[in-house]
């Protein structure tokens, strides 16, 4: 199913729910891009809708040329979030679907980029006051599926 969807949207988005108590509450990412020579893309607690739209936008972004790279800043005309790419140091404990997709071990993962999007306030979560805590966007490398 999975290499099918591939072939048919040119990405297949895994989303991982979870529960309040959870971190992350909930997860998606992209399997795909890493075939194109690209990371994953991976964004944590926003629901369903707002994952899928945002998640292949920025693939077929990376579809047409573009590279995402650490560090960069993204606006969108129809999300009020701002979005910055960050590395993400443990994707094989994360993209489970993905490194089966490729078939690599946890230890030899596909790469990933986590999307940090920014509180209501514009605030990122290495801002002071910061509204959202660590349980809603934890930071890349602290949490795991």
């Amino acid at each position: 199913m999975v290499a099918q969807t591939i072939r048919k949207h040119g990405v297949f988005i895994q989303y991982v729910g979870g529960d309040r108590d959870d971190v992350p509450p909930s997860f998606a990412y992209t399997v795909g891009l890493f075939g194109l020579g690209h990371p994953e893309l991976v964004v944590t607690s926003v629901d369903p809708g707002t994952a899928s739209g945002l998640l292949n936008h920025l693939a077929d972004q990376v579809r047409r040329g573009d590279n995402l790279v650490p560090g960069q800043l993204l606006t969108f005309d129809d999300w009020s979030h701002r979005l910055v790419i960050e590395e993400l140091p443990n994707a094989g404990a994360v993209l489970l679907a993905a490194n089966r997709h490729y078939r690599r071990p946890p230890e030899a993962s596909v790469e990933a980029f986590q999307l940090t999007y920014d509180d209501r306030g514009g605030r990122f979560p290495w801002d002071d006051g910061y509204a959202n805590g660590p349980h809603i966007q934890p930071r890349p490398g602290r949490w795991c599926a």
